[in-house]
């Protein structure tokens, strides 16, 4: 990759290459097992806790990826540039306060208000818009207008060294549950799953690779049902805000070639899940990361799954909005 805003999805040396630059600012976040879970459902689950990483998701792996890859070779500190609802924006103002530059985040209004309190708390300056994609990508232009040439936009998923970066999860995935047969991530722009896809299928090509999407979202399951990208129309209402993003231009022709299959889950399900791993596991998931735990748990229905018992489930973020938790569904 010359630059980062080559259009070319990283290659597994790529993510090699940046485990080796994030080592020095991530947490290696750890397995977590739950035998009663694994009685509720037939499989042995792993959970990959990047709740615990920096930022609270795992998204500062590919913002200190990219951020460091920006820096290479320049005259003058880049000034940062990103949009994000929430855990993609916290990462660029953390990764900016760590670098010493300067972080401008575009943050649509239906940010939950923790989401916007961590990004300012670390130092990064908030613009506020509108919710629709036309809308955001207008406040960028002026927002990058405004800071001048060294303006550098990071791409929340649309990015070669941030899709290399989250193929970092891959990789520790491989190393500490060696006997892994299937990995449940959920799905959005398809940063962290296209990572991983690439990671992991590029070592051991028989783990299966599953994306979990709400319901009220689809785009991505149309899209593999489709076997062609098929855009989103609107904004779609759910739970899980982190999940709102269309699928990525960069992102999509790895997850056509990748995934197994796309798994749907229903708002219900999504908050159901929140309070299991509340009262199993005994860690904080926000609504995006319990939608893989939602979707790993109808695993035993899909065809594809005979042979699968040893099952990753990537916790990718815990950034609750503890004063809007939905209450607990009837049984």
């Amino acid at each position: 990759m010359a630059n980062p805003l080559d259009d070319v999805p990283p290659t597994v040396d790529d993510i090699r290459k940046a485990a080796e630059t994030i080592k020095p600012f991530i947490y290696r976040t750890p397995i977590m097992t739950s035998t009663s879970l694994d009685e509720m459902h037939g499989f042995n689950f792993y959970f990959k806790c990047e709740n615990f990483q920096r930022t609270g998701s795992f998204k500062f792996r590919g913002c200190m990826n990219a951020v460091t890859n920006v820096c290479l070779n320049r005259d003058t500190p880049p000034i940062l540039v990103a949009f994000s609802s929430g855990n993609h924006a916290q990462a660029v103002a953390k990764t900016a306060q760590l670098k010493g530059l300067k972080a401008h985040i575009v943050m649509p209004s239906y940010s939950p208000a923790v989401k916007i309190n961590s990004v300012k708390d670390f130092g990064g300056s908030v613009y506020g818009c509108g919710t629709l994609m036309p809308e955001i990508m207008s406040k960028i232009e002026e927002v990058k207008k405004e800071q001048g040439e060294n303006a550098v936009m990071i791409h929340p998923y649309d990015n070669p060294y941030v899709m290399a970066g989250q193929g970092t999860v891959g990789l520790e995935i491989l190393e500490q549950v060696p006997n892994v047969d299937a990995i449940v991530v959920a799905v959005s722009g398809g940063g962290l799953i296209s990572g991983i896809c690439i990671a992991v299928k590029s070592i051991k090509p028989s783990v299966k690779i599953y994306a979990a999407e709400p319901e009220n979202v689809g785009d991505k399951y149309r899209s593999f049902l489709a076997k062609k990208r098929i855009p989103m129309e609107s904004r779609p209402k759910t739970i899980a805000d982190g999940l709102t993003a269309p699928i990525g231009s960069l992102t999509w022709p790895v997850l056509q070639e990748h995934l197994t299959d796309v798994i749907p889950v229903t708002e219900e399900e999504i908050i159901s899940a929140m309070y299991l791993s509340w009262e199993r596991l005994k860690i904080i998931v926000e609504p995006s990361a319990a939608a893989a735990f939602a979707a790993s748990f109808k695993l035993k229905h899909l065809s594809s799954s005979i042979g699968v018992q040893n099952v990753c489930v990537v916790v990718c973020g815990g950034n609750v909005d503890l004063a809007s938790i939905p209450p607990k569904p009837s049984t």
